[in-house]
């Protein structure tokens, strides 16, 4: 108790009767005094959350999305995922050994299939620099794609 006998809690509950007697108004902007013990209690926590993606192949075409549209690299979903199936059934590792890159000495890798000189051209910041990291892969291969074609979505055959 306090030192006017009354404890916390009825003197709480006292303000906020006398709160919702002066209007609503009011009692929304004291509401978060009342509850709040801590600047971090009014601090929404989707605000603070970072984005997390599954490590699939689902997961590493949405997170090449949101690297794609923070550069202002064009594609959707649809366009990435069809020619990903296309070049590499969805394998990040995949490696062609036998086409002319590959008789050249830089055989295509990665989910779309992008060779070594070309990946490094179109890298995108914030990406890893290796060929066969999936996000990596998608999302140089989507910068080249934009370059050329327009979009990836423009590609429906080996590019």
């Amino acid at each position: 108790m306090s030192a006017n006998g009354q404890n916390r809690h009825t003197r709480t509950n006292r303000l906020a009767r006398k709160l919702a007697v002066a209007g609503t108004g009011a009692a929304v902007l004291a509401l978060p005094l009342i509850g709040a013990t801590t600047a971090s209690a009014a601090t929404p926590a989707a605000a603070t959350a970072a984005t997390t993606y599954p490590d699939n192949l689902d997961g590493w075409i949405r997170e090449s999305l949101d690297i794609m549209a923070q550069h202002g690299i064009p594609g959707t979903y649809e366009g990435i995922h069809r020619n990903i199936m296309r070049e590499s059934s969805g394998n990040p590792l995949a490696i062609n050994n036998w086409d002319i890159n590959a008789i050249n000495g830089t055989p295509s890798k990665g989910l779309l299939q992008v060779i070594d000189p070309t990946f490094q051209a179109y890298h995108v910041e914030g990406t890893s620099w290796d060929p066969y990291d999936p996000v990596a892969n998608i999302t140089a291969a989507c910068n080249y794609a934009a370059d050329r074609y327009g979009s990836m979505d423009n590609v429906f055959s080996a590019y």
